[in-house]
């Protein structure tokens, strides 16, 4: 389980699978670099990041799914705390950011559906649901797809979100974090943070 949580009432979380670009959306959002593991599956503790006068925090949790060179019970491990850690601090978490690769991510939830299982991006998009944490999806890495509209209105059906995806654009974020383009979920958190009646945080997403 993890552990040394700092103790804030306040906090976003970043969860996803292994390599969709969550520490670098971490970067853009806090303006600060944390250091990883060199392989997927190494870092096993969350980065938090955190701001004492506001009691609030931005936390990056351990990438979850198939990891080369990871042993399967290892994953099933990590994704099990990644569950625990939601669920124990759910009263907090303003919201939980799911972050996919906008280019392979239907292809991946498609293998999985195929196969009769449940993917992990829908997976944890329902769970957050479940735990009454409000999920937004940010979809990464939008500079490598070609036609975006159809891209997002097919991550939407496999999600369960009726298309367009222009009527989710209150849970559904096209970014890319490596070029700091991350404004849509940006409006997405300003709008968690005052529906929450933090608008004491609005400043850290503007």
């Amino acid at each position: 389980m993890f552990e040394n949580r700092p103790d804030r009432d306040a906090e976003v979380v970043l969860v996803g699978r292994s390599n969709v670009g969550k520490s670098t959306l971490m970067r853009e959002l806090t303006g600060h670099d944390f250091s990883t593991g060199g392989k997927p599956g190494v870092t096993r503790q969350p980065n938090h990041y955190d701001w004492a006068s506001e009691s609030f925090m931005f936390t990056d949790l351990p990438g979850f799914g198939f990891m080369s060179g990871v042993e399967a019970d290892r994953r099933e491990e990590i994704k099990t705390d990644v569950v625990r850690y939601v669920e124990d601090n759910a009263e907090a978490i303003l919201a939980g950011v799911v972050v996919i690769d906008g280019k392979s991510a239907v292809d991946i939830i498609d293998r999985h559906t195929e196969r009769g299982n449940v993917p992990h991006d829908v997976e944890m998009f329902g769970f957050l649901q479940e735990v009454g944490v409000d999920p937004i999806v940010a979809v990464n890495k939008t500079d490598k797809i070609d036609d975006l509209d159809e891209r997002l209105d097919a991550i939407c059906d496999r999600l369960g979100l009726y298309p367009p995806w222009q009527q989710w654009t209150d849970t559904v974020a096209p970014i890319c974090a490596k070029r700091g383009d991350i404004d849509a979920l940006e409006s997405c958190l300003r709008e968690r943070f005052h529906d929450h009646n933090r608008d004491d945080l609005l400043k850290f997403v503007s």
